[in-house]
């Protein structure tokens, strides 16, 4: 499990205390529940997470946190990703230095402009700038978010550069054609979907597996399709319950407070608006799910 991230993983959801940071007791028991059912491991402050609302020493101390609680380096990953370079390699450090090696990057954001070689530049600046064989990275393919796609020649191109320590890609485009070209450029990444009902499909092409945000609520669904189920109709239900919605996140910690009966994980960091009640979205989501339980 150290060279790659691969199998199933959850991007995990960010708990909140009433100031806004970080609940680092409810995260840890979060993600012992999800490895008891059959996650393999969670990344943490990736876009399900609210990453980019976390600055590097909340996510240092969280992963602190973390390894007190017992939860072990090699079942976490962390999202690097930051506008500016220097702080991807301040965190990147931090987190090898305590144990972790899988760190997901996304190339800077905001500027919208930038030509493949500047990504790849940047990249690059990156990982000589933490310059350290132990780092596992997957880069963080999520452009309809972040603004900023990553083109098959930079990921083949940085894994010819930098081998292991490019260990691997997280394709969340939800486009099954962007995954294919993702493989067919670099087929010695290992690469992982978001996309949830493209989990099958993907590992049956050659892919390593998920990092999905849909594993906190139906992390029985998501391993379905994981181990090959025909599962696909009441997976693509259940995420378009959770994506078509204004707000993914908060829709996700609203059904997961109404799952737990814990209304602190209604809790988000701005800009984000928490909903005030998950329990009608439980009750749908429970009704598109009990079919497939059957």
């Amino acid at each position: 499990m150290t060279e790659a991230i691969r199998g199933f993983w959850a991007a995990s959801a960010t708990p909140l205390v009433a100031d806004g940071s970080v609940d680092h007791t409810r995260l840890a028991s979060h993600a012992k529940h999800l490895f008891s059912k059959g996650v393999d491991g969670v990344v943490l402050f990736g876009t399900t997470g609210e990453g980019t609302s976390f600055n590097v020493g909340e996510r240092v101390a969280t992963i602190e946190a973390m390894l007190t609680a017992g939860v072990a380096p090699e079942r976490i990953g962390i999202g690097g990703g930051f506008p500016a370079i220097t702080d991807s390699i301040a965190l990147t450090r931090a987190v090898l230095g305590l144990g972790l090696r899988h760190v997901l990057l996304l190339p800077p954001y905001f500027d919208r402009s930038v030509t493949p070689e500047g990504i790849e530049d940047a990249f690059a600046a990156i990982i000589d700038g933490v310059a350290d064989d132990r780092l596992r990275a997957s880069l963080y393919h999520i452009p309809q978010v972040s603004g900023v796609p990553i083109p098959t020649t930079v990921a083949a191109n940085l894994r010819k550069r930098y081998g292991k320590q490019v260990a691997g890609l997280k394709d969340s485009s939800g486009d099954f054609k962007q995954f294919q070209a993702f493989r067919a450029a670099a087929p010695e990444l290992a690469i992982t979907v978001g996309n949830e009902p493209d989990i099958a499909r993907a590992i049956a092409a050659g892919g390593a597996g998920t990092i999905c945000g849909m594993a906190n609520i139906v992390p029985g669904l998501v391993k379905g399709m994981v181990d090959g189920k025909d599962v696909e109709a009441p997976m693509q239900a259940a995420a378009d319950l959770v994506v078509k919605t204004p707000s993914l996140v908060a829709t996700l910690k609203a059904i997961l407070a109404a799952q737990t009966g814990d209304a602190g994980w209604l809790r988000v960091r701005s800009p984000l608006r928490a909903l005030s009640d998950g329990t009608a979205l439980k009750r749908k989501l429970d009704a598109l799910m009990a079919p497939a339980i059957a």
